[in-house]
This record gives structure tokens, C-alpha cells and sequence, in this order.
């Protein structure tokens, strides 16, 4: 007779479903839905007054397992944005070397640059003594006086904290170094240009807000400024 037939309440297992699972017992451990049934139909069994603490156990150790399972789906989707990124900041830099002109260059960087960077606007900040009576120059250039670069980074003149990366969403009336208010966050670099020379500053714009903001690493982007530093050190020599 088949085992567990004629009882009231009971499903019996056929001959086949028994050999199958005597001959492969770790696909029933392997299927986390049927060990939870399994384990909920062994609680039912002993009854209410009953605690199962190797039940109980188990169903914490399930739980820590599937936290565990998404720290480790979370770190994995980290390490491969985070090497898409590096790969992107890669390609802009081998962009930057390629112009045999200034003028080739300044196309390049508002062109192909952007687009790999995925960004909606380039400035190229360069400060002189003269200030706004400086010659203006072609596009991305804007010519600013001294201590303009600071005061941008810091939104203090001559003072607060300086930072080589800033990142920050913008509201419609703080995109005008953009010149469209379309420009909704930014990423600010600082740039050193040589000895007896006054600093720069390279600045991204996109229309995405949540492009840059606070509290994103900045990592990829200083290396990006300092490939920049070096790449317009030589066009200005």
C-alpha cells in the first residue's frame, strides 16, 4: 500500500515521487519555498504550546541570509557602475589628447567630451586681472576676475573652504554661469595652471538634477580635472 494512504487528512506519497526524492534529497534542500513549507507544516504538526527553536533558528538564519544577498547585489552593482564610470572618465581623457589645436580642442571638449561625460554644458573658467574688461574669448571660455573661482566654489569671497570638486543641484536662478536656467545640477573643478598664473575652473552642467549632487564620490572627476590641468598647461604654454 502506498505509504501514508487510507489515513484521514493525509496525501500519500506515490512509489515515484518517494524514489525521486530518496535518489536527489538536495533539491528539496535547495528549494528555499519548500523548506519553509516543509518547516511551517513541521510547526503545525507539534502544535501551538510547542516552541520549535530549531524552527526559529532557522527562519533567522533565512533572514540574515537574504540581507546578505543584497549587500552582496548591492556591492556588485557598485563595483560595475563605478567601472563603467572609470571607463567613460577614460575615454574623455583620451578625447582631450587628441585636438592638434586650441581651437580644435575647445570644439572637442563642448562636442565629443560632453557627450561621453553625458553632460548638457561645458565651462571652461579662466580669471584674469582684467576681469570682465578682459578680450572675450571663443566658447566654453568665460573670462572672470580674480578670486572669482574661489568665490564660485565656496560661495564665500576670499574665505570658506575650498574644495577641488564641488557637486550641487541648482536652482533656475543659479545656472547663469550656464547661461540657461535649463541647467539643474553641476559638477565644479578647480584647476591649477601652472606657476605664476591664476587659477581656472572647469564646470559640467546637465539638466538631470540628480546628475551631481552632494555626497557622491569624487574620485573619478579629480582625476578628469587633473588630466584637464595638464592638457591646457600645454596649450597655454
Amino acid at each position: 500500500m502506498t505509504p501514508g494512504a487510507g489515513q484521514p487528512g493525509r496525501i500519500g506519497l506515490t512509489e515515484d515521487m518517494r524514489d525521486h526524492i530518496l535518489s536527489a534529497p538536495e533539491a528539496i534542500l535547495g528549494d528555499a519555498e519548500v523548506m519553509r513549507a516543509l518547516i511551517a507544516a513541521n510547526d503545525r504538526a507539534m502544535g501551538e504550546n510547542i516552541v520549535d527553536l530549531r524552527g526559529a533558528a532557522m527562519r533567522r538564519l533565512e533572514g540574515r541570509l537574504d540581507r546578505l544577498e543584497d549587500t552582496h547585489r548591492s556591492v556588485i552593482a557598485a563595483a560595475y557602475e563605478n567601472l563603467a564610470g572609470t571607463n567613460i572618465v577614460h575615454r574623455a581623457v583620451l578625447q582631450l589628447l587628441e585636438p592638434a589645436s586650441f581651437d580644435t580642442f575647445l570644439t572637442t571638449l563642448t562636442g565629443p567630451v560632453a557627450a561621453t561625460l553625458r553632460v548638457d554644458s561645458v565651462v571652461l573658467v579662466l580669471e584674469s586681472p582684467e576681469g570682465d574688461a578682459a578680450p572675450s574669448l571663443a566658447p566654453p571660455i568665460r573670462v572672470m576676475g580674480p578670486g572669482s573661482v574661489h568665490t564660485y566654489l565656496t560661495g564665500v569671497r576670499g574665505g570658506g573652504t575650498l574644495r577641488p570638486v564641488v557637486l550641487r543641484q541648482l536652482a533656475e536662478d543659479a545656472a547663469l554661469l550656464h547661461g540657461t536656467p535649463a541647467i539643474r545640477s553641476e559638477a565644479a573643478m578647480r584647476l591649477d595652471l601652472g606657476a605664476g598664473r591664476l587659477p581656472g575652473m572647469l564646470v559640467l552642467g546637465a539638466a538631470d538634477p540628480q546628475q551631481f549632487r552632494a555626497g557622491q564620490g569624487t574620485d573619478l572627476l579629480a582625476f578628469f580635472a587633473a588630466s584637464f590641468e595638464r592638457v591646457m598647461r600645454r596649450w597655454l604654454s
